[in-house]
């Protein structure tokens, strides 16, 4: 561990925080050089194996990622030129199809319109592990492109419980003020707590934790997370 990341960890009591003094914390503790993310990390007591226990979704963020998020769309004819006047990067259909297919992935985004899933989704095998495959679930999917791309540059962010149960998600960047941290936090951690399957048994929430990029990892108190929302 280098000299910064001791001093900042110092700067961190081994013990449960309420999100407001958190996100404080993290914004004192961060040292990089750079405009560092701010993650929130969730883990859940679900088994994502189970189809009844996946717990996936989107959250707008009040104030947004502070990323340019980079938005692709597959689309045809009118729905293609919507797109293109909402503000797509890149919009198109078998050859942008095809340029995804050869490896081409500078975007951090993907809509596309219902009836071209059947072909999108033979590129399951490229977005998929990648995250971008463009889901129903998520809004991804759908004639009002429109809108989703404008929700989409608003802040709208995905959330998706991993293998080991664990749900993380960037609430904003270092530089932002405390106060829009916390609410983007905020937005997150009641999504998430909102979206508890019916079919999970025993604690959900099992633990939660926020950091920067580079900084110490500052835990909040899961149980009091718990009764907020129960």
């Amino acid at each position: 561990m280098g000299k910064k990341m001791k001093a900042a960890a110092a700067k961190v009591e081994p013990r449960f925080y309420n999100l407001k003094e958190a996100v404080g914390l993290v914004k004192q503790a961060a040292y990089a050089k750079f405009d560092e993310s701010v993650d929130l990390a969730l883990r859940l007591g679900v088994d994502p194996k189970r189809a009844d226990q996946m717990v996936r979704g989107t959250s707008v963020l009040p104030h947004g990622t502070g990323k340019k998020v980079r938005v692709l769309v597959f689309a045809k004819g009118e729905k293609e030129q919507e797109a293109r006047a909402a503000g797509a990067d890149y919009v198109g259909a078998d050859e942008l199809m095809e340029k995804v297919k050869g490896g081409w992935m500078d975007f951090d985004q993907a809509i596309a319109t219902p009836d071209l899933m059947g072909a999108v989704g033979k590129l399951g095998k490229v977005l998929g592990p990648r995250g971008l495959m463009p889901n129903p679930k998520t809004g991804t999917v759908t004639f009002e492109v429109g809108k989703a791309i404008a929700e989409i540059r608003k802040g709208r962010v995905e959330y998706k419980v991993e293998k080991a149960g664990i749900v993380q998600v960037s609430v904003g960047k270092v530089s932002f003020e405390e106060q829009r941290l916390y609410e983007n936090a905020h937005a997150i951690l009641e999504a998430v707590m909102k979206a508890k399957p019916a079919s999970c048994k025993g604690r959900y929430l099992k633990s939660a934790t926020v950091s920067s990029t580079m900084g110490p990892g500052v835990h909040l108190d899961a149980v009091a997370i718990i009764k907020q929302w129960s």
